[in-house]
Formats: structure tokens, sequence, C-alpha cells
């Protein structure tokens, strides 16, 4: 069996025309499927479509998050409830097409574990943006080690051993394209276009962009508390050379009168205890690091409803 599964947030006008695409191309495959939905905490009338489309389609279900989550959040409660042989990953508006999925199914069946795919150049969305996400993904791969190409999303295929893998980490705030990465297993890539919004608009803004970043660095790297430690020892470096110019100043040019008595000497101790303070922070944010990600114990999602149908 095949699971299709997509988060929704405010995306009643477009829960329709996705199931029945995802149908159209299903039906006459060899595989049987279930379409799952993860309502995201819509404050519209998405959950009461998805209940219609269940009475209609027992192989249409749906879950409804307490609140909304967050797309990654999301996705993972539509990985956690799938029970297909192989999951497909897309967003509920449209932009991910359906009509890929065929393909994705016969690369699978080709034995490879993982179909990822990448966005062709999209000039929908504005050139601040496309700079954004290009230098997201270069700054990510460099400091990770992971090989995250511009223009991969979270449309993507997974084989059931990889779904419950990714399910069973203890991991939280999870980075779903990092950890696809670094899990291995044989994977492969297709491009697709970007097909414009079926109905209604994007709700995922610059802040969330850089929630999504920020997150995405943070949960592959240590660099940032690195970078901490490598700017306390630099000015602490600093103000070392800083003492020993005012010491040889003031002994070879004691008449000097260009500089108020006490001045330097303050600046030069207020250099260089900031730049112990950052690295003891550093040094502490590496250990705080790690217990913080390990203690952090709250759910990723809370279901507060879901189809009756099976």
């Amino acid at each position: 069996m095949i699971s299709i599964t997509a988060p929704a947030y405010n995306e009643a006008e477009n829960l329709e025309e996705l199931c029945r695409r995802i149908t159209n191309v299903l039906k006459d495959t060899e595989y049987d499927y279930e379409i799952l939905i993860v309502d995201n905490g819509s404050s519209d009338k998405t959950l009461d479509i998805l209940t219609e489309l269940n009475k209609q389609d027992a192989r249409i279900k749906y879950i409804s998050l307490s609140r909304n989550f967050g797309h990654q959040g999301a996705l993972l409660a539509g990985l956690n409830h799938s029970k297909g042989d192989a999951v497909i990953s897309m967003d509920g508006d449209l932009q991910h097409p359906p009509e890929k999925i065929p393909e994705m199914l016969t690369l699978w069946k080709q034995g490879y574990e993982i179909v990822f795919t990448n966005k062709r150049e999209n000039n929908n969305i504005s050139y601040l943006r496309r700079i954004f996400t290009y230098l997201f993904y270069f700054i990510m791969s460099k400091i990770s080690g992971l090989h995250l190409s511009y223009g991969q999303s979270d449309f993507r295929l997974l084989d059931r051993k990889v779904v419950d893998i990714i399910c069973n980490m203890s991991e939280r705030d999870k980075f779903l394209r990092g950890i696809v990465e670094w899990v291995g297993y044989k994977k492969i890539g297709i491009d697709y276009d970007v097909s414009p919004r079926f109905r209604g608009i994007s709700k995922f803004s610059y802040l969330h962009l850089f929630s999504f970043a920020f997150t995405g660095i943070l949960s592959f790297s240590k660099i940032p508390l690195r970078l901490f430690l490598i700017s306390g020892m630099f000015i602490s470096l600093t103000s070392i050379i800083e003492a020993l110019y005012i010491v040889i100043r003031f002994s070879f040019f004691a008449m000097d009168t260009t500089i108020p008595h006490g001045w330097l000497t303050i600046t030069t101790s207020i250099y260089f205890l900031s730049g112990v303070i950052l690295m003891a922070i550093g040094v502490l944010g590496e250990y705080i690091g790690f217990i913080f990600e390990q203690t952090k114990n709250r759910p990723e999602f809370i279901i507060s409803h879901k189809s009756d149908r099976s």
C-alpha cells in the first residue's frame, strides 16, 4: 500500500482538487493507497471538508492537530500515522504536482529507498527569497557536512523502513530535509516545475523561512556556538595586544597628554572581560547544547480529531 500525506493549514479551497488529482494518478496503478491529510490547526473549513471527503471515500483520511505545530510538525504527524509500504509527502497547495507520483513509485520499485525532488528555477518567488534560499543551502551544506542542494523540498518518497527510523528518533524539532539526507540509504532525485497555487495565498512568511533555516542550522551543526568561542578568543587576544601597546607607550612617552588618563585602561579591561565572558559562554554552550537536545521531551504534535473510517 502507498500512503500520500500532506499538511494543510487553511487550505479548504485546495483540498478537493488535491485529492481528485492524487486519486486520478493512482487509480490505474497496481497499488492500493491512502490519502492522509493533516489539518494543522486550521481556522477555516478545512476540517469540515476533510470530514466530507472521508465520507465519500474511505481512502481519504485525516488527522486534526490541536493547534498549528508548524510545517515540520504536521509532516511528522503524517509520517507517524501513515500505513503504507512507501510514504509520499507533499504540500497541500498543489505546488507539488501529484502527476510526479507514478515516476517516484517506479524509482522506488527499482530499489531506491528515498526519492527526493528538486525544484526547477521558480520565477514566481521574489529575487530576495531566492537569494536567501540559495545562501541557506550553501551555508547548511558547508557547516553540516550534508549535501543539500538548492531547490530541495518536502515533496519526497520514503520507504517504510526509512519512515520508521525517522519516527523513532527521540530528537525534537526535527529538520526533515537534513535528517533524510543524514540517514543514508539508496536515494535518487528528480526535478519538477513548481506549479502556481491552485487557490489561496502562501502562509509561509519570511519569518517562518528564517525560523526554518535557523532550526536546520542548529540541528546539524555546533559551529554557531564555536563562533562565540572563537570571537571571545580573538577579542581577548586583541585586548592583550592593546594592553602591551599601552604599557610601551606610557613607558617611553610618559609625557604624552593626547590620551586621557585612565581611558585606555578602562577600555582594555572591558574588552578583556568581554572576551573572557564570550569564551565562557561558548564553552558552556557546547555542553548545554548537548544537554538541551536530550532533555526536551515535549510531543512534536497533538491530535484532537481523526477520521473514523479506515
